[in-house]
Protein backbone atom coordinates (compact mmCIF):
# COMPACT_ATOMS: atom_id res chain seq x y z
CA UNK A 1 0.00 0.00 0.00
CA UNK A 2 1.32 3.58 -0.98
CA UNK A 3 1.62 6.18 1.42
CA UNK A 4 -0.67 8.17 0.31
CA UNK A 5 -3.41 5.37 1.14
CA UNK A 6 -1.77 5.11 4.29
CA UNK A 7 -2.34 8.20 5.49
CA UNK A 8 -5.78 8.32 4.24
CA UNK A 9 -6.79 5.40 5.81
CA UNK A 10 -5.50 6.41 9.01
CA UNK A 11 -6.87 9.86 9.10
CA UNK A 12 -9.67 7.99 8.69
CA UNK A 13 -9.71 5.21 11.20
CA UNK A 14 -8.22 7.88 14.09
CA UNK A 15 -11.55 9.73 12.96
CA UNK A 16 -13.74 6.90 13.04
CA UNK A 17 -12.35 5.74 16.59
CA UNK A 18 -12.48 9.30 18.26
CA UNK A 19 -16.52 9.64 17.43
CA UNK A 20 -17.04 6.30 18.90
CA UNK A 21 -14.95 6.52 21.89
CA UNK A 22 -15.57 10.14 22.45
CA UNK A 23 -17.70 10.71 26.24
CA UNK A 24 -21.23 11.62 25.63
CA UNK A 25 -22.67 15.01 26.78
CA UNK A 26 -24.94 14.74 29.76
CA UNK A 27 -28.87 13.83 29.06
CA UNK A 28 -31.36 16.40 29.75
CA UNK A 29 -34.30 15.95 31.93
CA UNK A 30 -36.51 15.13 29.16
CA UNK A 31 -34.79 12.60 27.67
CA UNK A 32 -34.36 9.24 28.88
CA UNK A 33 -31.61 6.75 29.22
CA UNK A 34 -32.35 3.32 28.27
CA UNK A 35 -30.44 0.67 29.63
CA UNK A 36 -30.86 -1.24 26.83
CA UNK A 37 -28.24 1.01 24.45
CA UNK A 38 -24.34 1.12 25.53
CA UNK A 39 -23.44 0.06 28.50
CA UNK A 40 -19.78 1.24 29.54
CA UNK A 41 -18.33 -2.16 30.98
CA UNK A 42 -15.18 -1.35 33.35
CA UNK A 43 -12.81 -3.84 33.99
CA UNK A 44 -9.71 -4.20 36.50
CA UNK A 45 -6.40 -2.30 35.46
CA UNK A 46 -4.50 -5.48 35.31
CA UNK A 47 -0.99 -5.08 33.41
CA UNK A 48 -1.44 -8.79 32.13
CA UNK A 49 -4.56 -8.09 30.93
CA UNK A 50 -4.17 -4.65 29.21
CA UNK A 51 -1.21 -6.99 27.35
CA UNK A 52 -3.04 -9.84 26.70
CA UNK A 53 -6.49 -8.25 25.92
CA UNK A 54 -6.65 -7.95 21.62
CA UNK A 55 -9.77 -5.98 22.03
CA UNK A 56 -9.04 -1.83 21.79
CA UNK A 57 -8.34 -0.24 24.49
CA UNK A 58 -8.91 3.58 25.30
CA UNK A 59 -7.68 5.06 29.01
CA UNK A 60 -10.13 6.90 31.34
CA UNK A 61 -9.02 8.47 34.32
CA UNK A 62 -6.09 5.68 34.60
CA UNK A 63 -8.97 2.73 34.24
CA UNK A 64 -9.30 0.87 31.43
CA UNK A 65 -12.66 0.44 29.66
CA UNK A 66 -14.35 -2.27 26.91
CA UNK A 67 -15.28 -0.91 23.84
CA UNK A 68 -19.35 -0.48 24.13
CA UNK A 69 -21.34 -2.89 22.82
CA UNK A 70 -24.06 -1.67 21.08
CA UNK A 71 -26.55 -3.71 22.65
CA UNK A 72 -26.74 -5.30 26.07
CA UNK A 73 -25.28 -9.18 25.60
CA UNK A 74 -27.96 -10.72 28.11
CA UNK A 75 -30.52 -9.51 25.51
CA UNK A 76 -28.98 -10.77 22.25
CA UNK A 77 -31.30 -13.76 22.71
CA UNK A 78 -34.33 -11.70 21.97
CA UNK A 79 -32.83 -11.41 18.22
CA UNK A 80 -32.49 -14.87 17.29
CA UNK A 81 -29.46 -17.37 17.16
CA UNK A 82 -26.07 -15.88 17.24
CA UNK A 83 -22.71 -16.64 14.94
CA UNK A 84 -19.10 -15.67 16.10
CA UNK A 85 -17.18 -14.29 13.24
CA UNK A 86 -13.36 -12.68 13.55
CA UNK A 87 -12.99 -12.97 16.99
CA UNK A 88 -14.98 -10.67 19.18
CA UNK A 89 -17.96 -9.81 16.68
CA UNK A 90 -20.60 -11.22 16.85
CA UNK A 91 -23.40 -10.54 13.98
CA UNK A 92 -26.81 -11.34 14.80
CA UNK A 93 -29.06 -12.50 12.73
CA UNK A 94 -32.49 -11.18 13.38
CA UNK A 95 -36.54 -12.94 12.19
CA UNK A 96 -39.02 -10.71 11.47
CA UNK A 97 -42.06 -12.71 11.89
CA UNK A 98 -45.01 -10.92 11.12
CA UNK A 99 -48.50 -10.51 12.75
CA UNK A 100 -51.23 -12.93 11.45
CA UNK A 101 -53.72 -10.60 9.47
CA UNK A 102 -56.50 -9.48 11.14
CA UNK A 103 -60.01 -10.38 8.84
CA UNK A 104 -61.89 -6.84 8.92
CA UNK A 105 -65.74 -8.47 8.56
CA UNK A 106 -68.64 -7.41 5.84
CA UNK A 107 -69.97 -4.07 6.79
CA UNK A 108 -73.82 -4.61 7.21
CA UNK A 109 -75.47 -4.59 4.32
CA UNK A 110 -78.47 -1.78 4.29
CA UNK A 111 -82.04 -3.28 3.70
CA UNK A 112 -84.91 -1.01 2.68
CA UNK A 113 -87.71 -0.75 5.49
CA UNK A 114 -90.05 -2.77 3.15
CA UNK A 115 -87.40 -5.81 3.39
CA UNK A 116 -88.32 -6.11 7.00
CA UNK A 117 -90.51 -8.76 8.59
CA UNK A 118 -93.12 -6.89 10.66
CA UNK A 119 -93.63 -9.49 14.04
CA UNK A 120 -97.30 -8.68 14.89
CA UNK A 121 -98.10 -8.63 18.52
CA UNK A 122 -100.42 -10.94 19.83
CA UNK A 123 -104.05 -9.96 20.02
CA UNK A 124 -105.18 -8.58 23.30
CA UNK A 125 -107.57 -11.36 25.08
CA UNK A 126 -111.12 -10.06 25.34
CA UNK A 127 -112.15 -12.39 28.44
CA UNK A 128 -108.96 -13.92 30.40
CA UNK A 129 -109.40 -16.79 32.89
CA UNK A 130 -107.54 -14.09 35.28
CA UNK A 131 -110.98 -11.92 35.01
CA UNK A 132 -113.58 -14.72 35.88
CA UNK A 133 -111.05 -15.65 39.12
CA UNK A 134 -111.28 -12.07 39.87
CA UNK A 135 -114.87 -12.08 39.59
CA UNK A 136 -115.50 -15.67 41.59
CA UNK A 137 -113.79 -13.66 44.11
CA UNK A 138 -115.54 -10.60 44.36
CA UNK A 139 -119.14 -11.89 44.12
CA UNK A 140 -118.34 -15.12 46.71
CA UNK A 141 -119.93 -13.38 49.17
CA UNK A 142 -123.37 -12.61 47.23
CA UNK A 143 -123.90 -15.15 45.38
CA UNK A 144 -124.13 -18.96 46.30
CA UNK A 145 -122.25 -21.66 45.11
CA UNK A 146 -125.09 -24.03 43.58
CA UNK A 147 -125.14 -27.87 43.54
CA UNK A 148 -123.89 -29.61 40.88
CA UNK A 149 -125.73 -33.28 41.40
CA UNK A 150 -125.85 -36.61 39.70
CA UNK A 151 -128.94 -36.75 37.45
CA UNK A 152 -131.61 -39.81 37.72
CA UNK A 153 -131.32 -39.98 34.03
CA UNK A 154 -128.02 -41.41 33.94
CA UNK A 155 -129.18 -44.56 33.99
CA UNK A 156 -131.89 -44.63 31.30
CA UNK A 157 -129.44 -43.09 28.98
CA UNK A 158 -125.97 -44.86 29.77
CA UNK A 159 -124.04 -41.80 30.66
CA UNK A 160 -123.09 -39.92 33.82
CA UNK A 161 -125.32 -36.90 33.55
CA UNK A 162 -124.72 -34.25 36.33
CA UNK A 163 -127.25 -31.45 36.61
CA UNK A 164 -125.91 -27.86 37.02
CA UNK A 165 -128.73 -25.92 39.19
CA UNK A 166 -128.80 -22.07 38.55
CA UNK A 167 -132.53 -22.04 38.88
CA UNK A 168 -131.85 -22.08 42.93
CA UNK A 169 -130.49 -18.06 42.89
CA UNK A 170 -132.50 -15.49 44.66
CA UNK A 171 -133.89 -14.70 41.17
CA UNK A 172 -134.27 -17.61 39.30
CA UNK A 173 -131.71 -17.28 36.79
CA UNK A 174 -127.51 -17.80 36.17
CA UNK A 175 -127.50 -14.08 34.93
CA UNK A 176 -126.89 -12.98 38.54
CA UNK A 177 -123.64 -13.69 38.52
CA UNK A 178 -122.60 -11.70 35.56
CA UNK A 179 -124.89 -8.70 36.65
CA UNK A 180 -123.38 -8.76 40.11
CA UNK A 181 -119.88 -8.14 39.07
CA UNK A 182 -121.30 -5.82 36.53
CA UNK A 183 -122.26 -3.45 39.24
CA UNK A 184 -119.59 -4.26 41.48
CA UNK A 185 -117.41 -2.76 39.04
CA UNK A 186 -119.44 0.41 38.65
CA UNK A 187 -117.25 4.00 39.30
CA UNK A 188 -118.84 6.03 41.79
CA UNK A 189 -120.44 8.70 39.52
CA UNK A 190 -121.88 5.66 37.84
CA UNK A 191 -123.20 4.07 40.95
CA UNK A 192 -125.70 7.17 41.08
CA UNK A 193 -128.20 5.09 39.61
CA UNK A 194 -128.63 2.28 36.98
CA UNK A 195 -132.25 2.23 34.78
CA UNK A 196 -133.37 -1.13 33.22
CA UNK A 197 -136.32 -1.14 30.44
CA UNK A 198 -137.05 -4.89 29.28
CA UNK A 199 -138.73 -7.49 31.60
CA UNK A 200 -136.59 -10.51 31.55
CA UNK A 201 -134.81 -12.39 33.83
CA UNK A 202 -131.16 -9.63 33.68
CA UNK A 203 -133.25 -6.59 35.00
CA UNK A 204 -134.87 -8.76 37.77
CA UNK A 205 -130.81 -9.25 38.51
CA UNK A 206 -130.23 -5.88 38.28
CA UNK A 207 -133.33 -4.85 40.28
CA UNK A 208 -132.22 -7.30 43.16
CA UNK A 209 -128.38 -6.87 43.60
CA UNK A 210 -128.58 -3.09 42.57
CA UNK A 211 -130.61 -2.90 45.86
CA UNK A 212 -128.28 -4.71 47.80
CA UNK A 213 -125.93 -2.24 46.87
CA UNK A 214 -127.66 0.69 47.67
CA UNK A 215 -127.33 1.57 44.32
CA UNK A 216 -131.11 3.33 42.83
CA UNK A 217 -132.30 1.50 39.97
CA UNK A 218 -135.44 2.51 37.93
CA UNK A 219 -137.73 -0.11 35.79
CA UNK A 220 -139.49 1.15 32.85
CA UNK A 221 -142.04 -0.74 31.46
CA UNK A 222 -144.55 -0.31 28.93
CA UNK A 223 -148.22 -0.48 30.29
CA UNK A 224 -148.51 -3.81 28.74
CA UNK A 225 -146.00 -5.17 31.32
CA UNK A 226 -148.48 -7.76 33.85
CA UNK A 227 -149.27 -6.20 37.23
CA UNK A 228 -147.25 -9.93 39.00
CA UNK A 229 -144.12 -8.86 37.17
CA UNK A 230 -144.15 -5.37 38.08
CA UNK A 231 -145.17 -6.53 41.63
CA UNK A 232 -141.70 -8.62 42.13
CA UNK A 233 -139.93 -5.20 40.57
CA UNK A 234 -140.80 -3.19 43.62
CA UNK A 235 -140.65 -6.04 45.73
CA UNK A 236 -136.86 -5.97 45.30
CA UNK A 237 -136.85 -2.32 46.60
CA UNK A 238 -136.91 -0.79 42.92
CA UNK A 239 -138.65 2.20 41.49
CA UNK A 240 -141.18 0.94 38.89
CA UNK A 241 -142.63 3.19 36.28
CA UNK A 242 -145.17 2.55 33.15
CA UNK A 243 -144.48 4.06 30.06
CA UNK A 244 -145.60 3.62 26.09
CA UNK A 245 -147.79 1.04 25.61
CA UNK A 246 -145.02 -1.23 23.42
CA UNK A 247 -141.12 -1.98 24.72
CA UNK A 248 -139.58 0.38 22.41
CA UNK A 249 -141.11 2.61 23.69
CA UNK A 250 -140.55 2.32 27.34
CA UNK A 251 -136.60 1.65 26.43
CA UNK A 252 -136.53 5.34 24.59
CA UNK A 253 -137.94 6.75 27.49
CA UNK A 254 -135.47 4.64 29.63
CA UNK A 255 -132.58 6.13 27.48
CA UNK A 256 -134.10 9.59 27.77
CA UNK A 257 -133.77 9.85 31.60
CA UNK A 258 -129.93 8.11 32.08
CA UNK A 259 -129.30 11.25 29.64
CA UNK A 260 -130.57 14.00 31.65
CA UNK A 261 -130.21 12.89 34.84
CA UNK A 262 -126.57 11.09 34.67
CA UNK A 263 -127.88 7.67 35.16
CA UNK A 264 -126.42 4.47 33.57
CA UNK A 265 -128.86 2.66 31.50
CA UNK A 266 -128.18 -1.27 31.27
CA UNK A 267 -128.80 -3.57 28.63
CA UNK A 268 -127.59 -7.35 28.14
CA UNK A 269 -124.63 -7.41 26.16
CA UNK A 270 -120.79 -8.64 25.97
CA UNK A 271 -118.90 -6.23 28.32
CA UNK A 272 -116.02 -8.18 29.76
CA UNK A 273 -117.34 -7.92 33.29
CA UNK A 274 -120.38 -9.68 32.52
CA UNK A 275 -118.81 -11.98 30.69
CA UNK A 276 -116.56 -12.57 33.62
CA UNK A 277 -119.47 -12.90 35.86
CA UNK A 278 -121.33 -15.75 34.00
CA UNK A 279 -117.66 -17.59 33.40
CA UNK A 280 -117.32 -18.69 37.17
CA UNK A 281 -119.99 -20.92 36.51
CA UNK A 282 -117.18 -22.88 34.37
CA UNK A 283 -115.07 -22.82 37.33
CA UNK A 284 -117.73 -24.00 39.70
CA UNK A 285 -118.59 -27.23 37.22
CA UNK A 286 -115.04 -27.93 37.09
CA UNK A 287 -114.26 -28.04 41.19
CA UNK A 288 -117.30 -30.04 41.67
CA UNK A 289 -117.47 -33.11 39.06
CA UNK A 290 -113.60 -34.46 38.86
CA UNK A 291 -112.75 -35.94 35.67
CA UNK A 292 -114.68 -34.44 33.67
CA UNK A 293 -115.38 -35.04 29.91
CA UNK A 294 -117.91 -32.37 28.46
CA UNK A 295 -120.24 -29.39 29.51
CA UNK A 296 -122.91 -29.16 27.67
CA UNK A 297 -124.47 -25.20 27.69
CA UNK A 298 -128.04 -24.26 26.57
CA UNK A 299 -127.40 -21.54 23.95
CA UNK A 300 -130.74 -20.29 23.51
CA UNK A 301 -130.26 -17.05 23.71
CA UNK A 302 -127.80 -17.58 26.38
CA UNK A 303 -124.50 -16.64 24.46
CA UNK A 304 -122.56 -15.09 27.02
CA UNK A 305 -123.24 -17.97 29.21
CA UNK A 306 -121.65 -20.14 26.48
CA UNK A 307 -119.08 -17.66 25.98
CA UNK A 308 -117.87 -17.34 29.50
CA UNK A 309 -118.30 -21.00 31.11
CA UNK A 310 -116.08 -22.23 27.29
CA UNK A 311 -113.37 -19.72 28.80
CA UNK A 312 -113.02 -21.10 31.72
CA UNK A 313 -113.12 -24.54 31.40
CA UNK A 314 -110.58 -24.26 28.40
CA UNK A 315 -108.25 -22.21 30.60
CA UNK A 316 -108.53 -25.20 33.15
CA UNK A 317 -108.28 -28.21 30.88
CA UNK A 318 -108.46 -28.10 27.37
CA UNK A 319 -109.55 -31.41 26.63
CA UNK A 320 -112.80 -31.10 28.04
CA UNK A 321 -115.23 -31.05 25.76
CA UNK A 322 -117.62 -27.34 25.43
CA UNK A 323 -120.93 -27.97 23.51
CA UNK A 324 -123.60 -25.47 23.12
CA UNK A 325 -127.53 -26.32 21.83
CA UNK A 326 -129.74 -24.19 19.98
CA UNK A 327 -133.08 -24.49 18.88
CA UNK A 328 -134.26 -24.87 15.27
CA UNK A 329 -136.54 -22.30 14.98
CA UNK A 330 -133.38 -19.61 15.95
CA UNK A 331 -130.11 -20.94 15.22
CA UNK A 332 -128.43 -17.88 15.46
CA UNK A 333 -124.92 -18.92 16.45
CA UNK A 334 -124.61 -22.41 13.83
CA UNK A 335 -125.49 -19.83 11.39
CA UNK A 336 -123.13 -17.15 12.22
CA UNK A 337 -120.68 -19.86 12.51
CA UNK A 338 -121.09 -21.27 8.82
CA UNK A 339 -120.91 -17.51 7.29
CA UNK A 340 -118.22 -16.84 9.78
CA UNK A 341 -119.56 -13.66 11.57
CA UNK A 342 -122.28 -12.94 13.91
CA UNK A 343 -125.71 -11.99 12.40
CA UNK A 344 -127.93 -9.45 12.50
CA UNK A 345 -131.11 -9.83 12.02
CA UNK A 346 -132.64 -13.65 11.97
CA UNK A 347 -135.59 -14.32 9.62
CA UNK A 348 -136.95 -16.75 11.64
CA UNK A 349 -140.27 -16.89 13.88
CA UNK A 350 -139.35 -19.16 16.96
CA UNK A 351 -142.38 -20.22 19.06
CA UNK A 352 -142.41 -17.16 21.94
CA UNK A 353 -144.20 -19.76 24.36
CA UNK A 354 -141.70 -22.28 24.32
CA UNK A 355 -138.54 -19.43 23.84
CA UNK A 356 -139.60 -16.70 25.01
CA UNK A 357 -138.75 -13.26 23.05
CA UNK A 358 -135.82 -14.89 21.31
CA UNK A 359 -136.12 -12.07 18.66
CA UNK A 360 -135.03 -9.72 20.86
CA UNK A 361 -131.47 -12.00 21.52
CA UNK A 362 -128.36 -10.94 19.17
CA UNK A 363 -125.00 -12.42 19.18
CA UNK A 364 -122.11 -9.89 19.83
CA UNK A 365 -119.06 -9.83 17.92
CA UNK A 366 -116.37 -10.61 20.86
CA UNK A 367 -118.74 -13.37 21.93
CA UNK A 368 -118.93 -15.06 18.41
CA UNK A 369 -114.92 -14.80 18.69
CA UNK A 370 -114.64 -16.30 21.99
CA UNK A 371 -117.55 -19.20 20.91
CA UNK A 372 -115.85 -19.73 17.44
CA UNK A 373 -112.16 -20.06 19.44
CA UNK A 374 -113.38 -22.37 22.66
CA UNK A 375 -116.70 -24.57 21.61
CA UNK A 376 -115.81 -27.45 20.08
CA UNK A 377 -119.89 -28.47 18.65
CA UNK A 378 -122.59 -26.22 18.22
CA UNK A 379 -125.75 -27.79 17.29
CA UNK A 380 -129.59 -27.16 16.91
CA UNK A 381 -132.99 -29.46 18.33
CA UNK A 382 -136.37 -29.22 17.29
CA UNK A 383 -139.38 -28.47 18.98
CA UNK A 384 -140.53 -31.85 19.79
CA UNK A 385 -137.55 -33.00 21.15
CA UNK A 386 -137.59 -30.05 23.71
CA UNK A 387 -141.29 -30.55 25.08
CA UNK A 388 -140.03 -34.51 25.32
CA UNK A 389 -137.30 -33.64 27.45
CA UNK A 390 -139.42 -31.62 29.46
CA UNK A 391 -141.55 -34.31 30.24
CA UNK A 392 -138.52 -36.63 31.36
CA UNK A 393 -137.34 -33.86 33.47
CA UNK A 394 -140.77 -34.53 35.26
CA UNK A 395 -140.65 -38.26 35.49
CA UNK A 396 -137.12 -38.23 36.91
CA UNK A 397 -136.08 -35.27 38.34
CA UNK A 398 -139.50 -34.05 39.79
CA UNK A 399 -139.11 -30.78 38.12
CA UNK A 400 -140.67 -28.81 35.62
CA UNK A 401 -137.60 -27.23 33.40
CA UNK A 402 -138.73 -24.56 30.88
CA UNK A 403 -137.36 -25.43 27.51
CA UNK A 404 -134.28 -23.49 27.47
CA UNK A 405 -132.83 -25.62 30.34
CA UNK A 406 -133.89 -28.76 28.54
CA UNK A 407 -132.55 -28.67 25.24
CA UNK A 408 -129.41 -30.22 26.32
CA UNK A 409 -131.20 -33.29 26.88
CA UNK A 410 -132.98 -33.04 23.70
CA UNK A 411 -130.01 -32.87 21.97
CA UNK A 412 -129.61 -36.52 23.53
CA UNK A 413 -133.14 -37.52 23.21
CA UNK A 414 -132.50 -36.61 19.37
CA UNK A 415 -129.26 -38.97 19.10
CA UNK A 416 -127.20 -36.07 18.06
CA UNK A 417 -124.21 -36.43 20.60
CA UNK A 418 -123.45 -39.79 20.31
CA UNK A 419 -119.63 -39.52 21.89
CA UNK A 420 -120.98 -38.74 25.00
CA UNK A 421 -122.20 -42.12 25.46
CA UNK A 422 -120.49 -43.67 28.67
CA UNK A 423 -118.70 -40.58 29.56
CA UNK A 424 -119.19 -37.97 32.61
CA UNK A 425 -120.69 -34.52 31.52
CA UNK A 426 -122.87 -31.55 32.97
CA UNK A 427 -126.03 -29.94 31.93
CA UNK A 428 -126.72 -26.61 33.10
CA UNK A 429 -130.12 -25.77 33.97
CA UNK A 430 -130.61 -22.21 33.93
CA UNK A 431 -134.64 -21.60 34.63
CA UNK A 432 -137.42 -23.68 36.68
CA UNK A 433 -140.65 -22.60 36.31
CA UNK A 434 -144.21 -22.94 36.26
CA UNK A 435 -145.66 -23.32 32.75
CA UNK A 436 -149.25 -22.22 31.99
CA UNK A 437 -151.04 -25.12 33.64
CA UNK A 438 -149.83 -24.41 37.02
CA UNK A 439 -150.91 -21.10 36.96
CA UNK A 440 -154.23 -22.16 35.65
CA UNK A 441 -154.21 -24.46 38.90
CA UNK A 442 -153.62 -21.11 40.98
CA UNK A 443 -156.30 -19.21 39.47
CA UNK A 444 -154.12 -16.68 37.95
CA UNK A 445 -155.09 -17.01 34.33
CA UNK A 446 -158.89 -17.21 33.32
CA UNK A 447 -160.38 -18.49 29.57
CA UNK A 448 -163.48 -16.96 28.16
CA UNK A 449 -165.55 -16.65 25.46
CA UNK A 450 -168.09 -13.95 25.14
CA UNK A 451 -170.58 -12.56 22.36
CA UNK A 452 -170.32 -9.12 21.44
CA UNK A 453 -173.25 -7.01 20.16
CA UNK A 454 -173.71 -6.03 16.83
CA UNK A 455 -172.94 -2.15 17.49
CA UNK A 456 -168.75 -1.19 16.26
CA UNK A 457 -168.25 0.55 20.14
CA UNK A 458 -169.51 -2.85 21.86
CA UNK A 459 -165.25 -3.84 20.99
CA UNK A 460 -164.25 -0.87 22.79
CA UNK A 461 -166.23 -1.05 25.74
CA UNK A 462 -165.22 -4.70 26.11
CA UNK A 463 -161.62 -3.59 26.21
CA UNK A 464 -162.14 -0.61 28.26
CA UNK A 465 -163.59 -3.19 31.08
CA UNK A 466 -160.54 -5.01 31.02
CA UNK A 467 -158.60 -2.01 31.11
CA UNK A 468 -159.67 -0.40 34.52
CA UNK A 469 -159.61 -4.43 36.17
CA UNK A 470 -155.64 -3.80 35.38
CA UNK A 471 -155.79 -7.26 33.35
CA UNK A 472 -153.40 -8.10 30.83
CA UNK A 473 -154.75 -9.87 27.82
CA UNK A 474 -152.25 -12.75 26.26
CA UNK A 475 -154.34 -13.62 23.34
CA UNK A 476 -157.34 -12.24 21.79
CA UNK A 477 -159.38 -14.30 19.28
CA UNK A 478 -161.02 -12.27 17.05
CA UNK A 479 -164.43 -12.82 14.08
CA UNK A 480 -165.04 -9.55 12.74
CA UNK A 481 -167.51 -8.41 10.32
CA UNK A 482 -166.48 -6.09 6.84
CA UNK A 483 -168.51 -3.80 4.61
CA UNK A 484 -166.81 -4.98 1.84
CA UNK A 485 -163.49 -6.21 0.53
CA UNK A 486 -161.66 -3.55 0.29
CA UNK A 487 -162.17 -2.86 3.82
CA UNK A 488 -161.12 -6.34 4.43
CA UNK A 489 -157.78 -5.34 3.12
CA UNK A 490 -157.56 -2.51 4.77
CA UNK A 491 -158.37 -3.78 8.08
CA UNK A 492 -155.45 -6.63 7.93
CA UNK A 493 -152.47 -3.95 6.49
CA UNK A 494 -153.42 -2.02 9.87
CA UNK A 495 -153.27 -4.73 11.93
CA UNK A 496 -150.38 -6.11 10.64
CA UNK A 497 -148.91 -2.49 11.29
CA UNK A 498 -150.14 -2.65 14.75
CA UNK A 499 -149.42 -5.86 15.44
CA UNK A 500 -146.31 -7.54 14.12
CA UNK A 501 -147.14 -10.71 15.85
CA UNK A 502 -150.90 -11.54 14.18
CA UNK A 503 -151.66 -14.69 13.25
CA UNK A 504 -154.73 -14.93 10.78
CA UNK A 505 -156.79 -17.96 11.39
CA UNK A 506 -158.14 -20.16 8.20
CA UNK A 507 -161.70 -19.31 7.08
Amino acid sequence: MNFAAQLFYSSYLSERLERLYSPKPALKDSEENDPFWQRWEIIACHPLMLQTSSLPRSSLNGIAVRRPTLIEPERLKDFGEEELLNGDVKVHETKVVGASEIMLMNPPKTRRLSEFRIVPRPPIQYLRFEDISAAAFRIQTGIQKTPCTYSRLSKQYGMEIYLKKEHLHYTGSVKERGVLYLLSSLTQQQRKGVIVATDCNFSMAVAHHAVELKVPVFVIMPSCCSSPRLRIYRDYGAMVISYGSTGHDSQNHARHLANENGYLYLEEDECPAYLAGLGTVGMEIYEQVPKLDAVVIPAAGQYGLLAGTAAAIKHLNSQILVIGVEPEGFPLLLQSLKTDGPIKDMHTNPNKKLYGDLMERSLGVNTFELAKKLVDKVISVSEENSLVAMLRFQEFERSTVDTEGAIGLAAILAGQLPELRGRRWVLCINILQCVDRALVLDDRVSKFTVQLGEWPGDMAKLLDVLSREDVRANCVECVVETRDKTQSVQLRKTLSERYPSICWLDR
